[in-house]
């Protein structure tokens, strides 16, 4: 039996919810650390093996149309060719917000040979995902969306943030769902799998 697009999203939201984030809500969804951050909310330095998902490898990248907040288009297919760091996350998701710095220093230092490409699960306010990397001084991931959640939905994970490592052929190698250090000594290993 096949789902309304609007029962999917519910059951979505629902899940991501239960699951991981907290939608932004007038009162603070998550108890805030000093610094800002989500208390607990910081990637732990030691690699948690409990988030790695390597039953997927060898699956193909969808193809699916990704937006920015201009209105420009790229389709996922067109990064075959080199390897592809896809990152899943929203504003509302306080280990996403964590992660951001580290994953645009890793976008940055593996100009070139990775392609790290975050794509923002928020719905409705689009502007707002470019001024929220904007303030947060995030210079090398660019603001794409995924208005229809296509992505949220093929990867069924019910959690942000999910992030899955390509390789150039565009096969996957590996999901990690939940927060990550992307900075610590583990990252180095974990990419290489895919630099291959």
């Amino acid at each position: 039996m096949l789902l309304s697009r609007s029962l999917k999203l519910a059951v979505l939201g629902f899940a991501l919810i239960a699951g991981g984030c907290d939608r932004e809500s007038r009162e603070t969804a998550q108890p805030q650390a000093a610094d800002g951050a989500a208390a607990g909310s910081k990637p732990a330095g030691t690699f948690d093996r409990s988030h790695f998902d390597r039953s997927h490898r060898g699956t193909q990248l969808p193809d699916f149309v990704l937006s920015d907040t201009l209105g420009n288009k790229i389709r996922l297919a067109d990064f075959r060719g080199k390897p592809l760091l896809l990152n899943l996350w929203a504003t509302w998701c306080a280990p996403c917000v964590v992660e951001l710095p580290m994953l645009d220093r890793l976008a940055g230092s593996k100009a070139g040979a990775l392609k790290v490409l975050t794509v923002s699960q928020d719905t409705g306010q689009p502007e707002k995902v470019a001024a929220f990397l904007k303030d947060r001084g995030i210079r090398q991931l660019e603001p794409w969306l995924d208005p229809e959640n296509n992505l949220s939905f093929h990867y069924a994970t019910g959690t942000l943030p999910t992030t899955v490592l390509y390789d150039a052929q565009g096969r996957e190698v590996w999901r990690f769902v939940g927060g990550h250090d992307w900075t610590g000594g583990d990252t180095a290993a974990m990419l290489a799998e895919g630099l291959e």
